[in-house]
């Protein structure tokens, strides 16, 4: 049976990295790529990183349910495509979603049986803070509300199928290599 194989993590907990190593290890994983509002980052690549789209695309589809599931973080709109998921099921291909705490609760509902949630830890709040700083993608004030939401997200770890700390990104990846690997065999 195929998954959804949905990641979530606070921002600085190497969500990112862990899931490229995961589309590229040959696990047979889709990548599922978010569409989102805001600019492209330094290095990230329209339709590899995200969908890169105008916020009036974005409440068009939404408008029109094509979206799975959509959240706002810090003023930009992220969402997955409905349509993306619908034919990679069908397919019977596993896709992995690399997608917020709300978006995962919603997906899990639409998705029951199909979904595998995961949840990264950061081994503590100051190395999570260490590691935003140290990215240099964002000011003071952004950590700041990055630590801010990080604390909400936290809160719904128990509502996640399994949790892998990140304390060394290679033994993380281990651990969430394994749990897709067992997952993909269960009916």
């Amino acid at each position: 049976m195929s998954k959804l194989f949905v990641v979530s993590a606070p921002s600085g907990c190497g969500k990112t990295t862990l899931c490229r190593r995961l589309l590229a290890d040959g696990l047979g994983l889709v990548d599922s790529v978010s569409m989102t509002t805001r600019p492209p980052r330094r290095g990230e690549e329209a339709g590899v990183d995200y969908r890169f789209v105008s916020r009036d695309l974005f409440e068009e589809m939404a408008g029109r349910g094509e979206l799975l599931e959509y959240e706002e973080n810090f003023g930009h709109l992220y969402g997955t495509p409905k349509k993306f998921i619908e034919d990679n099921l069908k397919k019977g291909k596993s896709v992995l979603l690399s997608i917020d705490v709300k978006g995962a609760m919603k997906v899990k509902r639409a998705y029951p049986k199909e979904s595998v949630l995961i949840f990264l830890v950061p081994p503590s709040v100051a190395d999570l803070k260490k590691r935003l700083r140290e990215r240099k993608s964002d000011g003071p004030g952004d950590i700041a509300r990055r630590l801010k939401i990080a604390e909400k997200e936290l809160s719904y770890k128990s509502k996640y199928d399994y949790r892998v700390v990140n304390d060394r990104i290679d033994s993380a990846y281990k651990v969430l290599k394994e749990i897709i690997l067992a997952e993909s065999k269960k009916g």
